[in-house]
């Protein structure tokens, strides 16, 4: 597993500007999400995809990370706050590594729960665990 590419891919997901050598110029996204699916080809078309669904800075709060043949599965918690509003979702991310760089990404999203989503959950489910 490639520690140097996940932690660049993190820092990616918080900040939408992707470190050097992250994404291979030709980079795939395939992003799924609960009622949507889109898709961007080339590191520029990834970044708009990004901003367009997260366009502030966040954290990523949490995440596990499981190597696969071709490149890494890396499951995150994000947090971010946009227009005074704090927001979250959950993320499973396959990357396929070519050259030392993600060539291919698997998107999962739950979709963005705003406060209020947070609140309904908290309020009729208790997690097992975080």
């Amino acid at each position: 597993m490639n520690d140097v590419l996940v932690a660049r891919l993190i820092t990616f997901l918080e900040t939408g500007t992707p470190p050097e050598g992250l994404f291979a110029p030709d980079a795939f996204c395939d992003l799924t999400l609960p009622q949507w699916r889109l898709q961007a080809r080339g590191v520029e078309d990834l970044i708009v995809l990004r901003k367009g669904g997260h366009p502030a800075p966040g954290t990523v709060a949490r995440h596990r990370v499981d190597p696969t043949p071709k490149g890494f599965v890396i499951e995150v918690e994000e947090r971010w706050e946009q227009d005074g509003r704090h927001w979250y979702c959950r993320e499973l991310i396959r990357a396929d590594i070519e050259a030392d760089t993600i060539a291919r990404l698997s998107v999962y999203c739950t979709g963005d729960w705003d406060e209020a989503q947070q609140r309904r959950h908290a309020e009729e489910v208790t997690l097992l665990e975080p």
